[in-house]
């Protein structure tokens, strides 16, 4: 059995984090998070600008 040394998990993690696929999905989740804010808020000054658009695509019924 070997132990790896702390940098190299580190060197491992880094290399895992900076990967195409991770900032893919990382990048697709930051976009559905803020789509799903936008479109389910209830905070007024928000509502009002994309209430057409949220008509518009039927994604969402606000009444």
């Amino acid at each position: 059995m070997t132990a790896q040394s702390p940098s190299s998990i580190q060197q491992q993690v880094t290399r895992w984090t900076l990967s195409v696929p991770v900032q893919s999905a990382l990048y697709v989740s930051l976009c559905g998070l803020i789509l799903w804010t936008v479109y389910f808020t209830t905070y007024p000054a928000v509502h009002d600008r994309v209430h057409s658009l949220r008509h518009h695509t039927a994604l969402v019924s606000c009444h």
